[in-house]
């Protein structure tokens, strides 16, 4: 039986949605193992001289918590 942790991280991308929600990903799996899905729950950005400055995603990351260090 495996278990299942979700957290919420929010991305930030000067370039798209998609790599605000990539960069979400990337840096979780730095220190995160066992990334199984994510899911993208809302989508938001910065505006400054009427243009689009910045992208943000954010992101519920699913893993499957490593039962040898749960106990630890």
């Amino acid at each position: 039986m495996s278990v299942v942790k979700i957290i919420t991280l929010v991305g930030q991308s000067p370039d798209s949605f998609a790599r605000a929600a990539e960069a979400a990903i990337s840096e979780a799996s730095r220190t995160i193992r066992n990334i199984k899905s994510f899911q993208v729950d809302q989508l938001s950005g910065e505006v400054s001289d009427g243009r689009i400055a910045n992208y943000r995603a954010s992101v519920q990351v699913a893993f499957v918590v490593d039962r040898n260090e749960a106990a630890a």
